[in-house]
């Protein structure tokens, strides 16, 4: 078995894959889709993963479970995976430097939080600019502040709400004059009491000294610019899923999330599977990335399991 990503999900898949002696390979990623160990390794603590009462730093909880997968007999490989053959059984799996057939296929590649290109993004991420109110929300970093969301669709409003349960104030941030979302989300952010709507305004620049301070916001209309003081900002701009290797050879939805059949985790082409988060637009979570894994593990080992007895029947005549 091939299991494509370095996330929650790829190591639990491994963990389970090599304890049913799948002898599985793990290609980490190196350069593409983001970064090595996926989301969790910008995050600094998090307190809502089960096990560790005292919280755990993102990094280090990647360690502990690459450690783990390791112990088994896990075999990796830190390099991106180019291209996948899906035409050919067993599938080609080329990697920058080395070439791999697998029997069955995990795809745990995850997907990566759009990001502002502006002055400050790189400097402040992880230091008061994030990409999930969910998992850093409730951190001491952001409590009693008056924190920016950017961005008019449905994420952006879920992530204000989810923030006025720890904020002074949420500013919405968007760049027209009017919402995407839908009508009842808008309805509740502009009804709720402690977010203010700023509209026709770009974020242009982030600034501050070890963690952000504040804001340059600039008039869509008049190219005007004014500073907005803000102990955090969040993108709620969208996710993108790390899929560009698969060259459209894996069925998925209208943003590039691949589809898998209900209850599942295999995706259009028999043998391939999909966990985390480069198949979950919803939830996006490292327990449910890592619960995914599990499943794609185990429906890789019964989908092999099922070849082989078909094989051995073939054999008897």
């Amino acid at each position: 078995m091939v299991i494509i990503g370095s996330g929650p999900a790829a190591w639990t898949a491994a963990i389970y894959a090599a304890r049913a002696d799948l002898s599985p390979v793990v290609f980490t990623g190196k350069f593409k889709g983001g970064i090595r160990g996926g989301q969790l390794m910008l995050t600094t603590e998090v307190e809502n993963y089960p096990g560790f009462p005292n919280g755990v730093m993102g990094p280090e909880l990647m360690k502990i479970l690459e450690e783990q997968a390791r112990r088994f007999g896990t075999e990796i490989y830190e390099e991106d995976v180019l291209e996948v053959d899906f035409s050919t059984r067993p599938f080609n799996v080329k990697g920058s430097s080395t070439s791999l057939h697998a029997d069955s296929i995990v795809v745990a590649t995850g997907a990566y939080a759009k990001r502002l290109e502006m002055k400050g993004d790189k400097e402040f991420w992880g230091k008061g600019i994030s990409a999930c109110a969910v998992c850093d929300g409730a951190l001491p970093l952001f409590r009693d502040k008056e924190l920016g969301v950017v961005g008019g669709g449905d994420t952006a409003c879920e992530e204000a709400l989810f923030l006025t349960k720890f904020a002074k104030k949420v500013y919405i941030i968007l760049r027209r004059d009017e919402f995407r979302a839908s009508k009842i989300m808008s309805e509740r952010v502009n009804q709720h009491a402690k977010i203010e709507i700023i509209y026709n305004h770009n974020v242009i620049e982030a600034f501050g000294e070890q963690i952000i301070q504040g804001v340059v916001l600039q008039n869509s209309n008049t190219q005007e610019t004014k500073k907005l003081a803000l102990g955090g900002l969040f993108y709620g701009i969208g996710h993108a899923p790390n899929i560009d290797f698969l060259k459209g050879q894996v069925e998925s939805d209208e943003d590039g999330y691949l589809l898998v059949k209900s209850g599942t985790s295999q995706t259009s082409v028999e043998g391939v599977f999909a966990a985390g988060d480069v198949a979950d637009k919803t939830y996006r979570q490292a327990i449910t990335a890592a619960g995914t894994g599990c499943m794609a593990a185990l429906d890789a080992e019964r989908w092999i399991a099922k070849q082989e007895h078909a094989k051995s029947q073939e054999a008897r005549g």
